[in-house]
C-alpha cells in the first residue's frame, strides 16, 4: 500500500467576496504523479502556496507525514541578493555527511546542471533574466532530491531539449509529484491523476490528460442530465406550492424545506464558458516579407562572438504559418525583433509588404503602469472595435468576448493571475486587428480551456503566422512548417509540425536520410546557412556560380579540418568521463562544463564546414 505524503482536508479559501474553493480533500501518496488543473484565477497557484505554508485559508488542515522532504518550485521563484548560481542551486542540497552514496548525488547534480545549461556559476542571481532564474530554482529542487515535488509552471521558459529531458527525468523519478502545467504532452507522459478545480469544487481522475478529458466530458454530461431530472421534480412541486397555498400549513416542514433544496439544485448546470475570438476578414496582399540575406551577431568580451545569421534568406509565403523552435540562445527572439524593426541586421535588409499589419504578442509580457485597471489596457489602444460588416464592439463588450466580466474590468491589472494578465494581452493585441500574428512564447500561463481556444482561432486565422513556443503540442496543432534553430547560424528549414521534425531527426540519428512527402531532403547536409521555403511562391535565388575545384588554400584548410576533428571528438569524451565523475571541485566543474559545450559547438562548425568542402 502506498505511504500517504500529503492530506488536504475540507480546505476553503476565498479573497473578499470570490471563493476559490470550498472544502475540497485530497492526498498524495508515495509515487503518485498528480497534475492539478483549472481555469486562470481559479486559484491553482494559490493552492500550491498554501500547501508550502506561504499563503493562510479560512477552513481545512494540510498535514504532511513526518519528516518528510518537500521541495517546491514557485512559478516566480527569488533568490537573496548576493547568491551565486552555485550557491543557489545547492542551497538545499544535503550535508555531505547525510549522503549515503555521495558519487551517485555528486553524478545527479552534475547532470541536472548540464541539461539545463546552467554554465557560468559564479555569476551573482540579481543579474539574471526571469527565465535564468527559472531553471536555477528548478535545478534547486531536482538537486535536493526531495520525496515530494511541488511545481508550479515547470516548463516555463525552458526550451524544447530541456522539457523533453525534464519529462524523461521526471518519469523516472521515484519523488512523489504534484504539480500546475498547461502542457499537455507533459500531463500525458508523466501524470498518474489529475485534480480539478470546477466552480468551487475538487473533482479527481485516476488517470492521464487524454482520460481525463474523456472521463470529464461524461462529469459534465451526467450532471446536467440530472439537472434536467431534478428541474421536472421542481416544476411538479413548484406547481403544487402555486396551487394548494393554504394546504402548504398542513404538510410537513420538511417537504417545503426539501422543495427549496430542490429549487437550489434546479438552479445549477455546468455550462462551458469559452473565451470567443472572432476571426474577421482582413486583407493580406501577395507580398509578405523577404529576409534578404542577413547577417547577424553579438560581440562578447573574451569570447568568440556570438553569430545567429549569416547570409540568411527567407521569402514568406502567403498564409503561411511557421513555428520556430530551437535552444535559447540560438536567436528566436532576435530574429522576430529584426523583422518588427526593433533590431538591426548587420547586413542585409527585411522587404515587407505594404498591406502588412503586424501583431506581436512578447514574451516580455503586458506593459501597464501602476493603478492600471484592466479596461484602460483597452482603451489606450480604442475605445470602440471595428469587427467587419458594420458592427462594432465598446471596450467592455470585446473584454466580455475574452471572459472578463464587468466588475472584473475595472479591477487593478495587478490583482491578476499571470494567466489572466497573458489573456489580457492577447486581447490587446488582437483587437488591432492584425492580418501577420506574430507570437512568442504565447502559451506560458495560459489555462488549458484559453489554450484550446487560442488554437482553434490560430488554425482558421486569415492571415500570415509566426510561433515561437516550447509547447510542442501547440506547435503541432497551429503551425505547418519549421525553422528550426541550432545555433551558430544554422537555421534547418523543415515543412512540418514539430512531431514530425522528431520523428525525422530520430530518422537521421539512425542512419536514414529523412525525406518529407514533397521530396524535401531534411538531411543535416541540407539548407545550412539559408532556408528557403517549399511553397508555392518561388525564393528569389542567389547568384549561381560554375562548378569549381578546391582552391589549394581549401584543399589544406580541409585536411586540417579532418586532422583537428578527431581531437575535439577524444576531448569531448574525456571531458564527459570527466564530469560523470572524475571532478569534484565546484570551480573545475564549471570550467569542464564550458569547454565541454565550447568544444561540442566547434566541432559542429568543423563537421559543417567539412561537409561544405566535401560536395565541392
Amino acid at each position: 500500500m502506498a505511504v500517504p505524503y500529503l492530506q488536504v482536508e475540507n480546505l476553503t479559501k476565498s479573497f473578499g467576496d470570490k471563493v476559490l474553493f470550498e472544502s475540497i480533500s485530497f492526498g498524495v501518496a508515495e509515487g503518485q504523479r498528480v497534475a492539478l488543473i483549472a481555469r486562470n484565477g481559479a486559484g491553482k497557484t494559490t493552492l500550491l502556496n498554501i500547501i508550502a505554508g506561504e499563503e493562510d485559508y479560512e477552513a481545512g488542515s494540510v498535514t504532511f507525514r513526518k519528516d518528510l522532504k518537500v521541495g517546491y518550485l514557485r512559478q516566480q521563484p527569488s533568490f537573496s541578493e548576493g547568491l551565486t548560481v552555485m550557491q543557489a542551486c545547492m542551497m538545499n542540497a544535503p550535508e555531505e555527511t547525510e549522503l549515503e552514496r555521495s558519487w551517485d548525488y555528486e553524478t545527479r547534480y552534475k547532470q541536472i546542471l548540464g541539461k539545463l545549461k546552467i554554465t557560468h556559476l559564479d555569476q551573482r542571481v540579481e543579474t539574471l533574466s526571469g527565465g535564468q532564474l527559472k531553471r536555477v530554482a528548478l535545478a534547486n529542487v531536482l538537486i535536493a532530491n526531495p520525496e515530494l515535488l511541488i511545481l508550479d509552471e515547470p516548463t516555463n521558459h525552458l526550451d524544447l531539449e530541456m522539457v523533453e529531458w525534464l519529462e524523461d527525468f521526471l518519469r523516472h523519478s521515484q519523488m512523489a509529484l504534484l504539480m500546475v502545467t498547461h502542457d499537455r504532452y507533459f500531463l500525458d507522459r508523466v501524470c498518474s491523476d489529475i485534480l480539478e478545480i470546477d466552480q468551487q469544487q475538487l473533482f479527481p481522475y485516476r488517470g492521464n490528460y487524454s482520460y481525463y478529458l474523456e472521463k470529464r466530458a461524461e462529469r459534465i454530461d451526467n450532471f446536467n442530465a440530472e439537472t434536467e431530472k431534478v428541474r421536472n421534480l421542481y416544476r411538479t412541486e413548484l406547481d403544487w406550492m402555486r396551487r394548494m397555498p393554504q394546504a402548504r400549513g398542513h404538510k410537513s416542514s420538511a417537504r417545503i424545506d426539501a422543495f427549496y433544496d430542490l429549487q437550489d439544485r434546479a438552479s445549477q448546470q455546468i455550462v462551458e464558458k469559452e473565451v470567443h475570438l472572432e476571426n474577421r476578414s482582413i486583407y493580406v496582399g501577395s507580398k509578405i516579407f523577404e529576409a534578404q540575406y542577413i547577417c547577424k551577431s553579438f560581440t562578447r568580451e573574451g569570447m568568440e562572438p556570438l553569430v545567429i545569421m549569416k547570409d540568411f534568406y527567407y521569402n514568406f509565403s502567403r498564409f503561411e504559418k511557421l513555428g520556430i523552435v530551437g535552444n535559447n540562445g540560438t536567436g528566436k527572439t532576435t530574429f522576430l525583433r529584426m523583422l518588427l524593426g526593433e533590431e538591426k541586421p548587420d547586413s542585409g535588409q527585411f522587404d515587407i509588404g505594404q498591406t502588412i499589419q503586424f501583431g506581436y504578442f512578447s514574451q516580455r509580457g503586458l506593459p501597464f503602469s501602476d493603478g492600471m485597471k484592466v479596461i484602460d489596457v483597452i482603451r489606450d489602444v480604442a475605445e470602440e472595435i471595428d469587427m467587419g460588416g458594420g458592427r462594432h464592439l465598446s471596450a467592455s463588450q470585446f473584454l466580455q468576448h475574452f471572459l472578463f466580466s464587468p466588475s472584473q474590468q475595472y479591477d487593478y491589472v495587478e490583482k491578476l493571475s499571470g494567466g489572466e494578465k497573458q489573456r489580457l494581452n492577447l486581447c490587446r493585441v488582437l483587437m488591432k486587428n492584425p492580418n501577420f500574428l506574430i507570437l512568442d512564447e504565447p502559451t506560458n500561463d495560459l489555462d488549458i480551456p484559453t489554450l484550446n481556444i487560442l488554437e482553434d482561432y490560430l488554425r482558421s486565422f486569415k492571415g500570415c503566422l509566426i510561433v515561437v513556443s516550447h509547447d510542442r503540442y501547440f506547435t503541432d496543432k497551429v503551425v505547418d512548417h519549421l525553422l528550426v534553430f541550432r545555433g551558430n547560424a544554422v537555421i534547418k528549414d523543415f515543412p512540418g509540425n514539430y512531431t514530425q521534425f522528431r520523428e525525422s531527426e530520430a530518422a537521421a540519428n539512425n542512419g536514414q536520410i529523412a525525406v518529407n512527402q514533397k521530396g524535401v531532403n531534411t538531411d543535416k547536409k541540407a539548407n545550412m546557412n539559408t532556408a528557403i521555403p517549399q511553397k508555392s511562391v518561388p525564393a528569389k535565388p542567389r547568384l549561381t556560380e560554375k562548378p569549381r575545384k578546391l582552391t589549394f588554400k581549401e584543399q589544406q584548410e580541409l585536411k586540417a579540418l579532418e586532422c583537428s576533428m578527431p581531437k575535439l571528438e577524444a576531448e569531448i569524451k574525456a571531458l564527459e568521463e570527466a564530469l560523470s565523475g572524475g571532478l569534484s571541485d565546484p570551480q573545475q566543474i564549471a570550467e569542464a562544463s564550458q569547454r565541454y559545450e565550447a568544444a561540442k559547438d566547434e566541432l559542429d562548425l568543423q563537421e559543417l564546414r567539412w561537409l561544405e568542402l566535401s560536395e565541392i
